[in-house]
């Protein structure tokens, strides 16, 4: 038999499982929450990700015409960095109406919200209207538990798709996509007393990055999401100062709008940089982007509107979310970015997310799931 969840209470327990990713160590977490899914008629199922590792797929009802709401968030967390912190980052203390946390914002709050609301509305999911939630490993590292989702063939299908992640309860319509590469200079070593019997990567290395200083895309800017962009992150060459490097690496972070081929702007920074590099990609994330003219996002901005009293706006996110990959693998649904966490606390020593956005959270989720049944496919 199903209880009601308080969805702060739940959010704190939540911070209280270290999930730093590396090495995530989730799967205790996702047993957690399946128990309280479980207990409340959900059909839950782990997809692995390694050694103590997992998401956790949810699912209650039929669909009807519409398909499933579907809501995804994540429960691995960054590391905690190197600034001391004021409030134990393990501890989900509530203070001065603040939860604090590793996580609190990004994004252990917005689980609890739609594990809570999800809970709160089991009784009304039966034939013609499901629930799935998706919550995941991995996403703080390029979207992995998502992707073992897919690859395993259990995200399912999609009428709309709500990704918990911190944007303080306002509606956000999409995010740039991700294309990170790593860049190989190759030389050859010789001392450094006679740097003419050696190949400098390092000097290779150095003159690719001034080249991308100036790299410009083929692209034209988005109405909302803005122009393209790339930076480049890190350098590592040469090993000891008398030495010439074999060696050097530069990360190169490109944030791209719809419409861009992830293919064609490698093979234009490839030859852009002109230089003798091996171009390796680590992260290929599509952007995000649902018009805000579709009648659910317009439903959804009202229900949101009509709880937090803020007035609709077209906003994006700044950064990238599961919804890159799980928004084409279920169909294309239409996506909102909706969550309790403060978008500035994301990362940040001691995190904290108020308490009162997690409640208004959990209501508008739950107001959501409500409002699905009537929602016309």
């Amino acid at each position: 038999m199903k209880q009601d969840i308080d969805a702060v209470a739940l959010a704190s327990r939540l911070i209280q499982y270290d999930t730093v990713n590396p090495p995530g160590n989730e799967l205790a977490c996702a047993r957690y929450l399946a128990d309280i899914l479980q207990q409340a008629g959900f059909d839950v199922r782990l997809v692995p990700l390694g050694k103590e590792r997992a998401s956790l797929v949810a699912t209650k009802g039929r669909a009807g015409p519409r398909g499933p709401l579907v809501f995804t968030g994540h429960i691995d967390v960054v590391p905690l960095g190197a600034q001391a912190w004021t409030h134990a980052p393990f501890a989900g203390e509530v203070v001065q109406g603040r939860l604090y946390g590793r996580g609190a914002s990004d994004m252990k709050g917005g689980v609890a919200a739609m594990v809570a609301a999800a809970v709160a509305q089991a009784d009304s999911l039966g034939e013609g209207k499901q629930l799935t939630l998706l919550i995941t490993a991995a996403e703080e590292t390029g979207c992995q538990g998502a992707e073992a989702i897919i690859a395993a063939g259990m995200q399912g299908t999609a009428g709309a798709l709500i990704v918990g992640e911190p944007t303080a309860n306002v509606p956000y319509l999409g995010h740039k996509g991700a294309l990170w590469l790593r860049g190989t200079a190759r030389g050859v070593t010789a001392h450094g007393s006679m740097p003419q019997k050696g190949d400098n990567a390092v000097y290779k290395a150095a003159r690719a990055t001034t080249r991308l200083s100036c790299f410009c895309f083929h692209a034209p800017a988005h109405p909302e999401l803005g122009s393209p962009t790339l930076n480049v992150g890190t350098f590592h060459g040469g090993l000891n100062i008398n030495s010439v490097p074999d060696r050097a690496i530069i990360e190169i972070d490109v944030r791209t709008v719809p419409g861009m081929d992830h293919a064609q702007v490698r093979q234009q920074i490839a030859d852009h940089m002109q230089e003798q590099m091996e171009l390796e990609t680590t992260i290929d994330l599509p952007s995000v982007w649902t018009s805000p003219q579709s009648p659910w996002v317009q439903r959804a901005a009202a229900i949101a509107s009509r709880i937090t009293g803020e007035a609709f706006a077209v906003r994006t996110a700044s950064y990238f979310s599961d919804a890159a990959l799980l928004a084409g693998a279920l169909g294309g649904a239409p996506t909102l970015i909706l969550g309790p966490g403060e978008p500035s606390q994301a990362h940040q020593t001691d995190e904290w997310c108020a308490v009162d956005k997690i409640e208004q959270c959990a209501a508008i989720y739950q107001a959501l799931i409500a409002d699905w049944e009537t929602v016309q496919a």
